[in-house]
């Protein structure tokens, strides 16, 4: 794995099954969640876990939803992507998210 100016490395589960949108050229992005455990000694910080929303494009995206389903161990690598979407209230929200690169399932 690289190391660059904007690097994520992350090793958590997935939330969720990997969503997946195929366009016509071919292309394919996966979208998915990754949960991260901070502590085992405290049960209050248990039960906020950070989660982290993901995509991936090309080959990286096919790995992850043929390979992983929830609940599946992975390590990732990406970059940090900011955006702004317009919410259900028509009000603009910045969002976070990681575009991943690299995937390591355990």
């Amino acid at each position: 794995m690289s190391l660059g100016r904007n690097q994520v490395t992350l090793v958590g589960m997935l939330g969720d099954n990997v969503n997946i949108t195929q366009f016509e050229n071919g292309g394919m992005v996966a979208r998915f969640r990754l949960d991260v455990k901070q502590d085992d000694d405290s049960v209050a910080k248990k039960s906020r876990l950070p989660i982290y929303s993901m995509f991936a494009w090309g080959r990286t995206a096919s790995f992850v939803h043929q390979h992983c389903t929830k609940g599946s161990k992975l390590a990732v690598s990406g970059r940090l992507v900011y955006r702004t979407i317009v919410n259900k209230k028509g009000e603009p929200q910045r969002i976070t998210e990681i575009e991943v690169r690299e995937v390591i399932r355990f």
